[in-house]
């Protein structure tokens, strides 16, 4: 997307005039204007220049916005000419015309109103003298107009161009008070001339210098409040730009030196000291240190760091000395990519602003339509000029096109900047709104739901055996073992500080375990069918073994010297946060689908474990697609995960969310990426979208409300029932306020909590009369028999396109992990199913292949191939 700051846009009519001028332009794919930060974005092969000139030509400037940077010091360009975007230009400027225009009002006022009405002291020349007193006032009203003229340039231009914008309805109700003032100035010096002082008194009334200037003055008053407003919208987004850091201790020929972080380039070496900020994304050569990360992941208890480990750019060195490798630098870091991604979210338009912005591309002429009628009807019914000018003015300048035009985004940008302190990114303001209107939430399990790598859950030790003692032989069996399983018991020997003692003749057996001698005796590992040949197992044990595996565990046996000395069961164990995080969705109502390629047995129990609606096994990467798309057609569906195999799902789903963890396929493919790798941050991303939502609808209801109550009493409708009526000073405060009442109410966001339950409420389900449990059943025997009935049909088209392999030695998902891996590496082989606990791979292919070629795949990674059907 390319990004252009616009200059001279005043309201949303402007804002919607830009967008329709661009959008016209040869190669403009799709175009968004943002009236919020004045910048636009623009997608498709369009030149610059042909943008720019169609901004031009509808009567506003524009300028592109940074650079894409040369890769290393681009991110610098880009990242300053977003502060640039965001620096409030405005406010100083208004709070100087401002300050002018209330000196020279409040002197006005002093003649006009307190002299006339209270009867405050006055200069003799003017207290005998009316004429003198009009053109007084009339030259006080033109110092402030051209104090003001900003509004008579924008408003007139916009006219010319056949775009009328707020702009112009100040200037026609503000250039309208004072011609008819000026008119009644000259009438009234006729009539003193003319001897006439009861035309005099007459016309002296018919005076409406001081609506003009007050129109102007309260309008300044609103756009400077509504331009501070706007301002702390961005917060969020220049606090992240401040954190980028300025400069980095750079290695060079064995020496340290200080340079700007533009000149640092991926492969450099730096060093960073306790206290300081690391100033590029990095791998840590050497050292160990507790680093801060909160900057971007929200996220306040430090992380451990040591060699080989992954650090990022603005987060904070706490304890240790770290000399590390750039690997990502400018814009590449991940800084860099949250700032560009919490920008684009705001230069994009969620689909309920279209509304707004359809109204206000017509507002303007409607309402010019509608003073110019409210002056004629007023003259017909028989009122004098001044009074029909008056309703007609009044309606010009209490119509309000800015509070519809701000609705959408002011809101937007703060829920955006809510989410990253939280790290919570929102790419787009699509996703922004759609996340909260999800109805089914499908996750991942491993390394979502999950840790994603296994942890000893159970030690059983057998009878006269000690937990220490059982656990210090498998720690010595294990420590010369490859396989994932035994990086679980290791991790869990040395937390525990034991001796890790060495063995001899070790052996791994595939399709068995691993065996060798301890102390003189003979130590074995492995599944119970390797055990059970090395050693009696009692029936209990066996139990034990099939509870756990019922648990989603995988259960080790260990012998030594011919007896059985107890098993030790290992796991990929829940997420701390993962129970609640499904309870908390359920309690929105929102259907919780747990997907997976793991075998029906481990899933079912994981599902139980975290509580979710359904759970859909046996699942691949293509298969996960067709799930979320069979999913969409019950509700608007959001898939979590962290995998490469999780992209096309993400892809496929309402709104794809990724978990900051995982790999960078996923984060492309999703629309909300979460980073701090929490589970309980899906539920918080849906409250801020909710919570965001609930907001424009507000600020929708009272900008549409407040013209449809303002517009009927400024032109003076309830006048004959109710004697009602509404002067032109009034109407223009009042318009003030409505865009300043839109902005502030968008800043509440500010002050909710991501995290609270209170506001979680239930969504009944498109499928109303059944309940969640009695859907998820049928969901899933719909699911089963599909499955079922593709299998059969495949099978009958094409038998010998099919293979199916008998293996022994799988112990575990991470076996049969292994064993997929292999085979889909084959360029012949389409998919493989494979399940450790049938010890089975049934292989569908593409094109003929020998079955020497199978079994070796598969033998080279240590298990045994009994046969190839």
């Amino acid at each position: 997307m390319e990004q252009y700051t616009v200059t001279g846009m005043s309201c949303a009519a402007c804002s919607a005039r830009v967008e329709k001028a661009v959008s016209k332009v040869e190669g403009v794919t799709s175009c968004s204007v943002s009236l919020l930060t004045n910048s636009m974005g623009v997608e498709g092969p369009a030149a610059p220049e042909a943008v720019i000139a169609a901004v031009e030509e509808a009567g506003y400037g524009a300028s592109r916005q940074g650079g894409s940077g040369n890769g290393y010091g681009g991110s610098a360009s880009v990242r300053g000419a977003e502060e640039e975007m965001l620096r409030d230009r405005e406010t100083p400027v208004l709070k100087r015309r401002l300050t002018a225009s209330v000196g020279f009002l409040a002197v006005l006022m002093y003649f006009s109103m307190g002299h006339m009405m209270w009867n405050w002291p006055v200069p003799s020349c003017f207290g005998e003298n009316h004429v003198a007193m009009g053109l007084l006032q009339l030259l006080l009203t033109v110092i402030i107009m051209v104090i003001n003229q900003k509004f008579f340039i924008s408003g007139f231009q916009s006219l010319r161009h056949r775009a009328p914008n707020m702009d112009t309805l100040v200037a026609l109700g503000s250039g309208a008070s004072f011609v008819y003032s000026t008119y009644a100035l000259f009438a009234m010096t006729d009539a003193q001339a003319k001897g006439d002082m009861a035309g005099v008194m007459s016309y002296m009334h018919e005076f409406y210098f001081e609506s003009a200037a007050m129109i102007l003055t309260l309008i300044t008053v609103g756009k400077m409040l509504e331009a501070r407003s706007k301002g702390k919208t961005t917060d969020a987004l220049k606090s992240l730009m401040k954190l980028a850091p300025k400069t980095a201790t750079v290695v060079k020929n064995g020496a340290e030196t200080v340079v700007s972080i533009e000149q640092v380039q991926s492969g450099d070496i730096f060093v960073v000291r306790p206290g300081e900020n690391i100033p590029v994304d990095g791998m840590v050569l050497e050292g160990n240190s507790a680093v801060n990360e909160a900057a971007l992941t929200g996220e306040s208890i430090p992380v451990d760091k040591a060699e080989g480990d992954k650090v990022s750019a603005a987060t904070v060195n706490q304890s240790g000395f770290l000399r590390c490798r750039a690997t990502r630098v400018g814009e590449d870091t991940t800084l860099s990519q949250i700032i560009q991604m919490v920008s684009d979210a705001a230069a994009t338009k969620a689909p309920i602003a279209k509304v707004a912005d359809k109204v206000s591309g017509v507002f303007v002429p409607i309402v010019i339509s509608i003073s110019l009628v409210t002056i004629l009807v007023w003259l017909l019914a028989g009122q004098t000029v001044g009074f029909a000018l008056a309703r007609g003015i009044s309606v010009l300048v209490i119509s309000c096109p800015c509070a519809l035009g701000l609705a959408t985004p002011v809101a937007i940008m703060v829920g955006n900047g809510m989410g990253a302190k939280h790290g919570i990114l929102f790419k787009t303001a699509v996703s922004l709104e759609e996340a909260g209107k999800a109805e089914i939430v499908a996750l991942d399990k491993t390394g979502t739901i999950t840790n994603g790598e296994p942890k000893v859950t159970d030690i059983l030790p057998a009878e006269g055996i000690s937990e220490t003692e059982l656990l210090e032989m498998a720690y010595a069996l294990e420590k010369k073992s490859e396989h994932p399983l035994a990086k679980a018991i290791l991790q869990t020997a040395e937390e525990r500080k034991l001796e890790g003692r060495e063995v001899t003749d070790f052996k791994a057996l595939p399709g068995n375990g691993l065996s060798a001698v301890l102390d003189g005796a003979a130590i074995c590992g492995g599944n119970l069918s390797f055990i059970s040949g090395q050693a009696a197992v009692s029936g209990s044990m066996k139990s034990h073994s099939e509870k756990l595996a019922e648990e989603g565990k995988t259960p080790l046996f260990f012998s030594r010297g011919g007896r059985l000395t107890g098993i030790i069961a290992v796991a990929d164990v829940l997420k701390e946060d993962s129970a609640r995080a499904v309870k908390e969705l359920q309690n929105m109502g929102i259907r919780v689908v747990m997907l997976t390629g793991d075998n029906e047995r481990t899933a079912r129990a994981i599902g139980r474990q975290a509580g979710v609606d359904e759970v859909i096994a046996g699942v691949l990467p293509d298969g996960k697609e067709a799930v979320i798309k069979t999913l969409k057609e019950k509700g608007r569906t959001a898939m979590v995960g962290d995998g490469i195999n999780d992209a096309p799902a993400l892809t496929r789903a309402d709104v794809g969310i990724a978990i900051g963890a995982g790999t960078d396929v996923a984060i492309d493919a999703a629309d909300v990426v979460l980073m701090k790798s929490r589970l309980s941050d899906v539920p918080a991303a849906i409250r801020m979208s909710r919570a965001t939502l609930k907001n424009i609808h507000e600020n929708l209801f009272w900008a549409f409300f407040y013209n449809a109550v303002g517009i009927p009493l400024a032109a003076g409708l309830w006048y004959p029932v109710f004697g009602w009526k509404l002067n032109p000073m009034f109407g223009a405060a009042a318009m003030s306020l409505s865009s300043f009442c839109v902005v502030t109410n968008a800043l509440r966001l500010n002050l909710f909590d991501l995290y609270s339950t209170k506001t979680d409420r239930r969504r009944r389900s498109r499928n109303t009369g059944r309940s969640i449990s009695a859907g998820a059943a049928e969901a899933e025997e719909s699911r089963i028999n599909d499955a079922a009935e593709k299998a059969a049909t495949k099978k009958e088209e094409d038998k010998t396109m099919t293979k199916t392999m008998k293996i022994e030695g799988m112990m575990c998902g991470h076996c049969e992990a292994r064993v997929k891996k292999c085979l889909e590496a084959l360029p012949e082989v389409s998919e493989a199913v494979v399940s450790h606990e049938a010890g089975t791979a049934v292989v569908t292919l593409n094109a003929e292949i020998a079955d020497d070629v199978l079994k070796k795949a598969v033998e080279d990674q240590d298990y045994q191939v009994i046969s190839v059907q």
